[in-house]
C-alpha cells in the first residue's frame, strides 16, 4: 500500500479527529441535528482545515525554524486559522445565507476547533513532507466529515426511536458517540 494512502486512511479511520482522538466534539454534537447543516460545517472545517495545513507547514519550516521561532508556532497557527474562518463566514454569508444563519455561533467556533489546530501541530511533529501533510489533512477532514454525517444520520434514527426519558436530549447522543467510537476502534489494526 502506499504510503499515501497509508496516510489518507489512518487520519480518516484510525486517528478519526472526532471518533478516536475526542476533538471537536462541540460541533459533532451542535451541529448535527440535521444532514444539511452537519455535511455544511463539515465542509466548511474541512476547508478550512487543509487550507491552514497548505499555509502553516511552509510558514512553520521556511519562517519559524530558520529564525528559531518555532516557540510561536502555536499562536502563529491559531491566527492563521481564525483568518480563514473570517474568510469562509464571508463567503457563506454572501452564497449561503441560509446556511450562514443555520450555522449560527458554531461558524465563529471553527476558529478554535481544536481539530484543526491538531492537523496542523501533528503533521510538523510527524515530520510529513508537504504532500504528506496535505494528505494527512485531507484525510482528517474526511474523517471529520464522515464523524459528523454519521452522527447526523443517528440523530435522525433517534428523533423517531423510543428513548426512556431519563436518556433523552444530549445523554443519548453521548451514548450514541461512545457506540460509534467503540466501531472505529475496530480499523485500529487496519495499517501496520
Amino acid at each position: 500500500m502506499s504510503d499515501l494512502v497509508k496516510i489518507f486512511l489512518t487520519a480518516m479511520l484510525i486517528e478519526n479527529a472526532v471518533l478516536m482522538r475526542f476533538l471537536a466534539l462541540c460541533p459533532f454534537i451542535g451541529m448535527t441535528s440535521d444532514v444539511g447543516k452537519a455535511n455544511g460545517m463539515g465542509i466548511a472545517t474541512s476547508f478550512v482545515m487543509v487550507l491552514a495545513t497548505a499555509v502553516t507547514f511552509p510558514l512553520y519550516q521556511f519562517v519559524l525554524v530558520p529564525f528559531g521561532l518555532e516557540f510561536l508556532q502555536t499562536l502563529m497557527f491559531i491566527l492563521i486559522i481564525a483568518s480563514l474562518v473570517q474568510l469562509v463566514e464571508f463567503y457563506l454569508r454572501k452564497s449561503a445565507p441560509g446556511l450562514y444563519s443555520s450555522m449560527g455561533v458554531y461558524l465563529a467556533l471553527i476558529t478554535t476547533n481544536c481539530a484543526i489546530l491538531a492537523v496542523t501541530l501533528d503533521v510538523i511533529s510527524k515530520n510529513y513532507t508537504f504532500i504528506e501533510a496535505i494528505v494527512y489533512s485531507i484525510g482528517t477532514a474526511c474523517g471529520f466529515i464522515m464523524s459528523l454525517l454519521l452522527m447526523a444520520g443517528i440523530r435522525e434514527r433517534i428523533k423517531i426511536a423510543p428513548v426512556p426519558a431519563f436518556l433523552k436530549g444530549t445523554p443519548v447522543l453521548f451514548v450514541a458517540a461512545a457506540l460509534l467510537s467503540m466501531a472505529f476502534n475496530g480499523f485500529a489494526g487496519l495499517i501496520k
